[in-house]
């Protein structure tokens, strides 16, 4: 009510709440009629239970009435007749291919041709692999390669391990370049001739002997070589069961290392006669005439016997 209305309503009357208090209702207060106690209300009150599908009303406890078995309802629309509603699954014939490929229904990616190409790539890797080495294989056998080589120097004594007794005479077939005997050698110093220790291949079994002192030496001057170049020269000699070197010179340059006399023949200490054997060593010639010395010099052990020497072409 407003300011200065002194009209027939209560204040009671004029509270929609006043119902609720013990002094409202001493004084009349009722509920309003209509809505929930507010003016205007608009009456909602429906009987528990009760439902409204479309226009047909039912009372809780009662069942909805429907069609005949496999019509359809009137009451019911499924989603995918409304307007944006979702659409029905496509289904595929029997037999129609899926998206995996198979027949019927879908399938999984083909992992059977996948491994089958796989494993056909690794056969074909370990074939090329096994191809490759194989080449290789017949490549270092053609060539002859066995994995080491080694040019000797000029000067270097080699180990021949020849049997004893040898002589530089049996390889004389393959030698096309000058041969000498002992006796046919210059001789210096204490060096002679000599023919007490049997053994000697050399015309007669002449050797050179008396070698075993310091300025000892023999010189082969040969003539006839057909180029420069390397030669290797043979020495046939003889040792007491020890071993022994000299020095080597090409004209007039001693060689770096001595040549090499050593106890090939393994004969025991003392025996001449058991100790023939025979060395080589590279040297390097000139086109004609060359000098070869064989000396005794300081730091040499000499006790040796010479026979014969021999020249080929080439290195060892």
């Amino acid at each position: 009510m407003t300011p200065g209305n002194n009209g027939a309503s209560t204040p009671e009357d004029d509270d929609p709440f006043g119902y609720l208090y013990a002094d409202g209702q001493a004084r009349g207060a009722q509920p309003p009629s209509g809505g929930y106690g507010y003016p205007n209300a608009v009456n909602r009150v429906r009987t528990v239970g009760e439902r409204r599908y479309g226009q047909q009303q039912t009372t809780y406890g009662q069942v909805p009435q429907q069609g005949a078995y496999g019509q359809p309802n009137a009451h019911y629309q499924a989603p995918e007749t409304l307007p944006g509603g979702a659409q029905p699954p496509r289904q595929q014939a029997h037999g129609s291919v899926g998206h995996g490929g198979g027949g019927g229904r879908g399938r999984g990616p083909n992992t059977k041709g996948l491994l089958i190409g796989a494993i056909a790539v690794v056969a074909a890797v370990v074939i090329g692999i096994s191809v490759a080495m194989m080449n290789d294989d017949t490549d270092d056998q053609a060539t002859g390669d066995t994995g080491s080589s080694s040019a000797p120097t000029a000067g270097e004594s080699a180990d021949p391990s020849p049997s004893a007794g040898e002589s530089a005479g049996e390889g004389e077939e393959e030698a096309e370049l000058p041969k000498i005997d002992a006796k046919a050698l210059l001789l210096g110093g204490d060096a002679t001739t000599a023919s007490d220790v049997s053994g000697a291949k050399a015309d007669g079994g002449v050797y050179v002997g008396g070698f075993n002192s310091v300025g000892s030496s023999l010189t082969w001057n040969v003539s006839g070589i057909p180029e420069d170049g390397k030669y290797t020269l043979h020495v046939a000699y003889g040792v007491p069961g020890k071993d022994a070197d000299a020095t080597l010179s090409i004209n007039g340059t001693a060689q770096t290392r001595p040549l090499n006399l050593s106890n090939f023949a393994q004969a025991p200490e003392g025996d001449y006669e058991k100790g023939w054997t025979n060395t080589w060593s590279n040297i390097q010639l000139n086109k004609g005439s060359n000098e070869i010395k064989v000396s005794c010099e300081q730091g040499n052990s000499c006790d040796v016997n010479f026979d014969r020497m021999y020249l080929v072409k080439g290195w060892k």
